[in-house]
């Protein structure tokens, strides 16, 4: 299937008549009947119903809304890529693990968008400070926001702000009434994310515990922050969370401090040695005001 498929597509479903569709798109209509012709059968269904008018069968209906879609999304990527290659736009592509949306990272993104003084094209992308570094090597992010240290040559990591990190637990949970310390929460079973790839935060808790002399039994391991609080909710287990996503309002769960001062996770920043782009230095002065407007 090529592009001019679902172009040619688009146009007969317009009109529903393959002369003026023929005519719209500047060719004879019996190339456009054979192009046509060609879809279907590498869909292996009939988008069609040749008699007089022209019908778009239930197929073709669907396969119009969302082809259409998908060509104007193509549409717009061709702009912009064209304004970019142009100087007239910036691309900027972030990487970001889930818990840093519950810092800065909002307020930045609202700044970005803003198009002052630089008019940015923001691509976002969910990953793990691991997924980050390497999307950085390959170029398909400029930034990251993440919670691991990684020591690699290519890349310059600074810490923006220590998380305190904070336990949730079921509602009505008797160790809601804490703080408590990491000892007596490891007595509990555990929900811990994410489980690859790895190395990742759930690393960092793994070595906390460790560091006093504790071990954690993870019942469930997952992938996502949210998944890892919803199952708490559903009494799975316990977490430890950074204290930022005690903005998640839920009744099944509660929080609580520990009382372990060092109980705490970085939000690590991440970028390219060498890597001077303006869209990268705007971004990297939007960060800056903001921490001197919020220095926690």
């Amino acid at each position: 299937m090529e592009l001019r498929h679902l172009r040619y597509f688009q146009v007969l479903g317009q009109t529903l008549n393959f002369t003026r569709a023929a005519e719209r798109l500047h060719i004879a209509q019996p190339p456009l009947s054979r192009q046509i012709q060609q879809l279907e059968d590498e869909l292996g269904v009939v988008l069609l119903e040749r008699g007089r008018p022209l019908r778009l069968t239930e197929a073709g209906r669907f396969f119009l809304e969302h082809s259409s879609a998908l060509l104007e999304q193509l549409s717009k990527v061709c702009d912009n890529t064209r304004r970019i290659g142009l100087g007239e736009k910036t691309w900027l592509g972030i990487g970001f693990a889930p818990s840093t949306l519950y810092g800065v990272l909002p307020e930045l993104i609202r700044r970005l968008r803003s198009n002052e003084p630089l008019e940015l094209e923001l691509g976002l992308s969910e990953m793990t400070t691991l997924q980050q570094v390497q999307a950085l090597k390959a170029g398909r992010i400029d930034v990251g926001f993440g919670r691991i240290r990684i020591d690699d040559p290519a890349i310059i990591q600074t810490v923006l702000n220590e998380d305190r990190l904070v336990a949730a637990l079921p509602a009505g949970h008797p160790l809601l009434a804490g703080p408590i310390s990491l000892t007596e929460l490891a007595d509990e079973p555990f929900v811990l994310y994410p489980g690859n790839p790895r190395p990742s935060y759930a690393d960092h808790v793994i070595a906390l515990f460790e560091s006093y002399g504790v071990s954690i039994k993870v019942a469930q391991w997952t992938n996502e922050l949210q998944t890892a609080i919803g199952l708490v909710g559903a009494g799975i287990g316990v977490t430890l969370v950074p204290a930022s996503v005690q903005l998640l309002h839920r009744d099944d769960i509660g929080f609580t401090p520990v009382l372990e001062t060092n109980a705490t996770s970085p939000i690590i920043l991440s970028r390219r040695v060498g890597d001077v782009s303006p869209g990268l230095s705007h971004c990297l002065k939007l960060i800056e005001a903001l921490r001197l407007r919020d220095p926690k």
